[in-house]
């Protein structure tokens, strides 16, 4: 893959959002998070360590030691990041916006299912967030959810 290619990092996404653990209450995500070289640095899905883990907070817990700058990395997430959480006080997008990242990609907001109107996506950018959508891999991240959306 090369840096550039977000389509190709959300797919890898994607594929991380399969090993999910099923849930009844909760969305399958899967996030990566890339450097500016193109090189993965860190991955995360739904449910990968706890219940109540999230893929962009699984993702980012894994680079908690690191030194260098996040500024510079594009965190890509099948979902928009929480805005809202009943299972801790840090919502993903307060995690996002800790960490220093300035860019993130996503296939699909968050539908009004279990959240009545997640605003991560505003959030990100009333903080000089670059949010890119890439609503046509909305589709692919929305099967993998296909048992909570019908």
């Amino acid at each position: 893959m090369t840096k550039l290619d977000d389509h190709a990092w959300m797919q890898k996404a994607i594929d991380l959002s399969r090993r999910c653990p099923p849930a009844d209450s909760a969305f399958s995500v899967g996030a990566v998070i890339v450097d500016t070289d193109g090189n993965e640095v860190a991955n995360g899905y739904s449910r990968e360590t706890g219940l109540h883990t999230h893929a962009e907070e699984s993702a980012l817990a894994k680079l908690s030691g690191r030194v260098e700058s996040l500024s510079d990395v594009t965190l890509y997430s099948t979902l928009e990041p929480c805005s809202e959480r009943k299972s801790s006080p840090v919502t993903c997008t307060e995690l996002i916006l800790r960490s220093g990242i300035r860019r993130v990609v996503i296939a699909w907001r968050e539908p009004a299912l279990f959240v009545g109107d997640c605003v991560g996506v505003e959030i990100l950018r009333a903080n000089d967030v670059t949010v890119i959508e890439l609503p046509e891999l909305a589709g692919a991240a929305r099967q993998i959810n296909g048992h909570l959306l019908d």
